[in-house]
């Protein structure tokens, strides 16, 4: 590039990356990003999904909206869900990844995990190789509020009455949130266990050899060198709290109950649409679910943002 022109060269490199770049932009502009326009627009309706004519009513559907109990309701498991899910998640997943990788102290010489840990890193993933539905399917099983259950099967061997795990209301949502952690965790041990393995193990080393202890390994070396990926992790499960539309499908109690005790938004957002063909309501319900999850995630990193490390 001489004088700000591009060269005959730079005109071709542009091209050829110009060109494989088209395809794909343009199918996430007309799949993705025209359907959420088409959303903005349907909130703002009374359009019924069974007819394309409508009438544009404003605000009306976001009025309508704001006083009704049953999306408060979701909106507040969306807060407990914010708050337990990913928290739980990064710190279960947090200490497995620093016993697989760090807790068998040093070995010749050499900081290692415990003893089996690449047979622990696949049974820890295998949760993430099963379909939604299917873990909901098997936690239906697991969860059922007789002795049939095998939670309950459990605790009658000691002598403990069955719980309703999934038709109590004070207990429901947070059984759900157990199970979104079964599931959620393999992956996060992944995810930290490969940002372990990119700091040299000689810190670690380093500091084992100055008398360090696993205590002062975990909470003074290892999280703060892996702050960029334990921020990733929090805004990805943040994100997946805003979600949990297929495990409240599959295990709540007439989806959502009982008494609206699991209800989440995108569950509302279907009932209103498939089941009350109110399109325009639905459709203010996912404007009112993107704006929450866009917030969420631009508050987590920037709250989050630290000077970045070097290693």
């Amino acid at each position: 590039m001489r004088h700000g022109k591009l060269t005959p060269a730079a005109l071709r490199k542009y091209g050829f990356i110009t060109s494989f770049l088209a395809v794909p932009v343009l199918l996430y502009v007309v799949f993705v990003v025209w359907q959420y326009i088409q959303a903005f627009q349907i909130s703002f309706t009374n359009s019924r999904g069974i007819s394309p004519k409508f009438d544009y009513v404003g605000f009306d559907n976001f009025t309508q909206l704001f006083q009704d109990d049953v999306f408060w309701a979701a909106v507040r498991h969306h807060v407990v869900l914010l708050l337990a899910m990913p928290l739980i998640t990064i710190a279960i997943a947090l200490f497995f990844s620093f016993l697989l990788n760090l807790g068998g102290g040093q070995r010749n010489g050499r900081m290692v995990g415990v003893p089996g840990s690449a047979f622990y890193k696949i049974v820890f993933f295998f949760p993430q190789v099963l379909a939604v539905a299917i873990v909901g399917v098997l936690f239906q099983a697991i969860l059922r509020p007789d002795k049939a259950g095998v939670f309950n099967s459990a605790l009658g061997a000691v002598g403990i009455d069955p719980v309703g795990w999934l038709i109590a209301p004070g207990l429901a949502l947070w059984t759900i949130i157990g199970v979104m952690v079964w599931q959620a965790v393999g992956f996060y041990v992944v995810l930290f266990s490969a940002g372990m393995a990119t700091i040299p193990k000689d810190v670690f080393e380093a500091a084992s050899l100055d008398g360090a202890g696993r205590f002062t390994l975990f909470f003074k070396i290892t999280i703060p060198l892996l702050w960029d990926t334990l921020q990733v992790g929090w805004v990805y499960l943040g994100i997946a709290a805003f979600d949990g539309f297929a495990l409240v499908q599959v295990l709540s109690v007439d989806r959502g109950g009982p008494d609206n005790a699991t209800t989440v938004l995108p569950l509302e957002i279907w009932r209103n649409a498939f089941t009350y063909s109110k399109y325009g309501v639905a459709s203010a319900m996912g404007v009112a679910l993107f704006f929450m999850t866009l917030t969420f995630a631009v508050l987590t990193l920037r709250v989050t943002r630290r000077e970045r490390i070097e290693f």
